[in-house]
């Protein structure tokens, strides 16, 4: 009878486990691109100003998650898919930077935001980054809608280890006058981060391209240090072969 009543209950375990995971499953991309993507509005009182701001993390999971649903909703093929994800990748520069994309959707009063990169960090532990580089259109006055991406860097520019190393989570902070509607008020953007992994990314035939368009960049710089020191070499060997030159005149009877 026990061993019964332990087997009911294991077996109305396994279909609740078996449920779940098809309503996960079922989900799809679509509930893992929705963790990523963070909303905020903000509003002056009197709605005179209202701000509406989306920020979107870019996480593996996040790229993979999209890449899928593309590759879904086209019926694509394998190897339509991995040129997709090449082209998505590349355009996300993550082999070099945290890229976040960002938009603004602004009713009142126009933003003035420039310099961009003075108006927005990235908290990565307990340190502050400033962006590495971002879309230029966040410098113009700004009445209504605009997004782009926002670039931060992922590697210590000294040491070279990646930032995000036993980071538990990424904060992204804007200072409150961006707008009337945010003044007095945090705005801020918090992803949790310690379980994302960059470079399960660049596995793969995609991968693959993107490493060698990075060696080829490599190459190409190498190859321009090694012409600027050829040069160097030349002004050099050009200046013994007069200071020898002179010797001998000098030495000359």
């Amino acid at each position: 009878m026990q061993v019964k009543r332990i087997l009911t209950i294991l077996s109305i375990c396994l279909f609740v486990i078996t449920i779940f995971s098809a309503i996960v499953f079922a989900a799809g991309p679509d509930s893992i691109i929705s963790r990523w993507e963070k909303k905020e509005s903000y509003s002056e009182a009197g709605d005179s100003a209202i701000l509406k701001i989306n920020a979107t993390y870019y996480a593996a999971e996040y790229v993979e998650a999209v890449v899928q649903r593309e590759a879904e909703k086209n019926l694509w093929t394998q190897d339509e898919m991995e040129n997709y994800k090449y082209d998505f990748l590349k355009s996300l520069q993550m082999d070099e930077y945290i890229p976040i994309h960002i938009a603004f959707d602004s009713f009142g009063p126009s933003l003035h935001m420039a310099p961009f990169d003075r108006q927005v960090s990235l908290w990565i532990g307990k340190k502050k980054y400033s962006p590495s580089d971002y879309d230029k259109r966040f410098n113009f006055k700004l009445m209504g809608k605009r997004d782009g991406l926002v670039y931060f860097p992922r590697y210590d520019e000294k040491t070279g280890k990646p930032l995000l190393e036993n980071v538990d989570s990424v904060r992204l902070v804007f200072k409150d006058g961006i707008s009337t509607a945010t003044m007095g008020k945090t705005v801020e953007f918090i992803w949790d981060v310690y379980r994302d992994d960059p470079t399960k990314l660049f596995e793969g035939k995609a991968a693959s391209q993107i490493e060698i368009d990075r060696l080829i960049k490599r190459i190409e710089k190498l190859n321009g240090q090694k012409t600027q020191l050829e040069a160097q070499l030349a002004e050099i060997q050009a200046e013994l072969d007069k200071i020898n030159q002179r010797i001998d005149e000098l030495r000359k009877p």
